[in-house]
């Protein structure tokens, strides 16, 4: 399992937002590079990076904090925020970013996200961001400031024979809120899916890591975590250990 530590850019910031509200909040530093080097240097393999003005607005205003942590650390990282066409696609893609999470998109132009997936193969990460649930609940666009008629399952089996590197599955009323990650959502949607799911949202602590392999599901490829590790609620060297040694 993977273990992504997220850096969420708004205005060139490194924030956490709660439930993604833009008016929830907290600014954790004005280096997102830096806190790149400190999470190399903790020993992450992948980082996850969120271009929040991107989300919110569908025009990322962090391509510059992007590419100094591209020239910054060697480390492969997967991407997502304001995605909307396939210039943009490509052009995240040629500046060395590895994986892309497409989620408004995912919704409103599925063709050409299954279109993406064949020019990039290995590259697409669809984002299920959920409110209510991993199977049952309904996804939201737009920065999560939209609610949308499509249950997570049904746009998670849409793209289930489209070639798609993973499922990035958050459930939205977790994210930020250090109320433990929907587990069992996870697994069931890997399993019902047929697709690897990362987990997203509400990671507290170390038991959320307990949690998510309790469920032995081998679908689960990894865990997105924030607010756990600025806060320090979560050690990076007792979480790495952890998974190193497959079990917690």
């Amino acid at each position: 399992m993977i273990l992504f530590p997220a850096i969420d850019m708004q205005g060139g910031q490194v924030v956490r937002l709660l439930h993604g509200r833009a008016d929830a909040v907290t600014v954790y530093g004005d280096d997102p590079a830096g806190q790149a080097r400190a999470f190399a240097a903790a020993g992450f393999s992948w980082l996850h990076l969120v271009d929040l003005d991107g989300a919110f607005s569908g025009a990322g205003a962090n391509a510059e904090a992007v590419a100094e942590i591209l020239k910054t650390v060697d480390l492969p990282v997967q991407l997502g925020g304001g995605i909307r066409d396939l210039a943009r696609i490509e052009d995240w893609l040629a500046l060395g970013v590895q994986r892309l999470v497409l989620g408004t998109l995912a919704v409103k132009n599925p063709g050409l996200v299954r279109e993406a997936c064949r020019l990039f193969p290995g590259r697409i990460v669809v984002g299920v961001d959920s409110k209510g649930g991993a199977t049952g609940g309904y996804v939201a666009v737009e920065g999560w400031a939209q609610t949308t008629d499509l249950t997570s399952l049904e746009l998670a089996l849409r793209f289930r024979d489209a070639g798609v590197a993973a499922l990035l599955y958050t459930d939205v009323g977790r994210d930020g809120a250090l109320t433990g990650v929907d587990a069992a959502g996870s697994a069931a949607l890997a399993r019902q899916s047929g697709l690897p799911v990362i987990a997203s949202g509400g990671v507290a602590g170390i038991e959320d890591l307990e949690a998510l392999r309790a469920e032995r599901e081998p679908g689960i490829e990894g865990l997105v975590v924030g607010r756990a590790l600025y806060d320090g609620r979560l050690d990076p060297a007792a979480a790495l250990a952890c998974l190193a040694e497959a079990a917690c």
